[in-house]
C-alpha cells in the first residue's frame, strides 16, 4: 500500500472519511479491551501510532544491539507482515524467504535470535523457553495480548502525524490521546527520530519522556555513493525520505523509483532499473529493507544503504530502559554460562 497524499493534510477527503474513521477506531478499543497477559521475560514494545514508515525496525535492531552488549540475551519478536507463516516460528535467515516471515523478520534475524508469531503470547513464550533474558517486540502497540515492561513510540520528526485523523480519514492507527495514555500506563517514552519539525512535542503530556535520535547511513556507503550517480528504489513507508538521504549524503540521484511498502518484487520489476542504471552509467541503489525482498542474482547487482539510529542522549535512553537493563542477576549468570 502507497500512503494516500490526503493523510499529510486535512481537506474535504480526510473529512468525508470521518465516519469510516470513527468506526475503525471503535474497532480498535474494542479490541484493546482484552486484558493483556504478563510476558514471561522482560518485553520492550517498539511501535507506532501511524501506519507504516516511522522507523521502528531500526530502533529494534539498536536495542537488540545495546542489550546484547549489556550481557542480557535478547530476542525480537514481530507478526511477521507479508509472510505467509503463523508462527512460532524461529526465522533462519538461510532457510526462510520474505514471502514466509517478512522483510523486517530477515532483518532483525541479522542481529539477534527472531521470532515471527500471530500469537504473540505464543511468540514470547517460546522465546522465553528458547533463553531470551529479554523479548524486544516490533510493532504490536496496538496488540492487546501482551503486557510491556516498556513501551517505545516512535516517530517521525519530519511528518508527524500527517493530518492527525485515523485511518482512513488519516494515517493513525487510534487516536492519540489513547495512544499517549496507553503509553503513559507502560511507563513508555516516545522516540522522536529527527527535529520535530510539525511541533508534536508541545502537544505530549508534561513528564512523558521524549528520546531524540537521527537515522545515519553506514559510513562505508556514504563514501561508496558519494558524488555518484545512482538510480534509486525503495518499497517502505516514505521512499520519498530514502531519496532525500542519498543526496543529503551526495549522491546524484539520476532516477527514483518508488514502490508500495513491503512490495513483493518480481525480476520484472528490478531489471528495467537495473538497464537504466547501466545506461544512465549510474550505480542501482535501494534500503537494507528493499533487499532481502531480491533475488540473490539481482540483489549482487544492487549497492545497499543500511542506517542506524544514532542517540542525541543516551543517558536520557539508558535512563528509560533501566527497567529492563535491572533484569535479575540470575538471567545475566545463566547468559555468561552459555558462552
Amino acid at each position: 500500500m502507497k500512503t494516500p497524499a490526503f493523510w499529510s493534510k486535512d481537506g474535504p477527503l480526510p473529512r468525508l472519511l470521518e465516519p469510516l474513521a470513527g468506526l475503525y477506531s471503535l474497532a480498535g478499543w474494542w479490541r484493546m479491551r482484552r486484558t493483556p497477559a504478563a510476558p514471561p521475560c522482560p518485553l520492550i514494545c517498539v511501535g507506532n501510532v501511524v501506519a507504516g514508515g516511522a522507523g521502528k525496525t531500526p530502533v529494534a535492531l539498536d536495542l537488540l544491539a545495546r542489550l546484547t552488549a549489556s550481557g542480557l540475551s535478547p530476542h525480537a519478536l514481530l507478526r511477521g507482515y507479508g509472510g505467509s507463516e503463523r508462527g512460532p516460528l524461529a526465522v533462519q535467515p538461510a532457510q526462510h524467504s520474505f514471502e514466509q516471515v517478512g522483510d523486517e523478520a530477515l532483518l532483525l534475524a541479522t542481529q539477534a535470535p527472531t521470532w515471527v508469531a500471530r500469537d504473540r503470547r505464543a511468540g514470547a513464550a517460546a522465546a522465553a523457553a528458547a533463553g531470551a533474558g529479554v523479548v524486544v517486540m516490533d510493532d504490536g502497540f496496538q496488540n492487546p495480548a501482551l503486557r510491556p515492561t516498556l513501551s517505545l513510540l516512535v516517530i517521525d520528526g519530519a511528518t508527524g502525524l500527517g493530518n492527525g485523523r485515523v485511518m482512513p480519514s488519516g494515517p493513525l492507527r487510534e487516536p492519540l490521546a489513547r495512544a499517549l495514555a496507553r503509553l503513559q500506563q507502560n511507563g513508555g517514552a516516545v522516540v522522536m527520530l529527527g527535529d520535530d519539525q510539525t511541533g508534536l512535542c508541545r502537544r505530549l503530556p508534561a513528564g512523558l519522556p521524549v528520546l531524540f535520535g537521527d537515522l545515519r547511513p553506514d559510513p562505508r556507503a556514504v563514501a561508496r555513493l558519494q558524488g555518484r550517480r545512482v538510480v534509486a528504489f525503495a518499497g517502505i513507508g516514505r521512499p520519498a525520505k530514502f531519496f532525500a538521504s542519498l543526496r543529503a549524503l551526495g549522491a546524484q540521484v539520476v532516477a527514483s523509483h518508488p514502490f508500495a511498502d513491503h512490495y513483493p518484487y518480481e525480476p520484472a520489476d528490478i531489471q528495467p532499473i537495473l538497464d537504466e542504471a547501466f545506461a544512465l552509467q549510474a550505480i542501482p541503489v535501494t534500503t537494507a529493507k528493499d533487499a532481502v525482498r531480491l533475488g540473490v542474482d539481482q540483489r549482487q547487482q544492487v549497492d545497499i544503504l543500511p542506517i542506524s539510529v544514532q542517540w542525541r542522549d543516551l543517558a536520557a535512553l539508558k535512563a528509560v530502559l533501566a527497567p529492563v537493563l535491572a533484569v535479575p542477576d540470575r538471567l545475566r549468570i545463566r547468559h555468561q554460562e552459555e558462552q
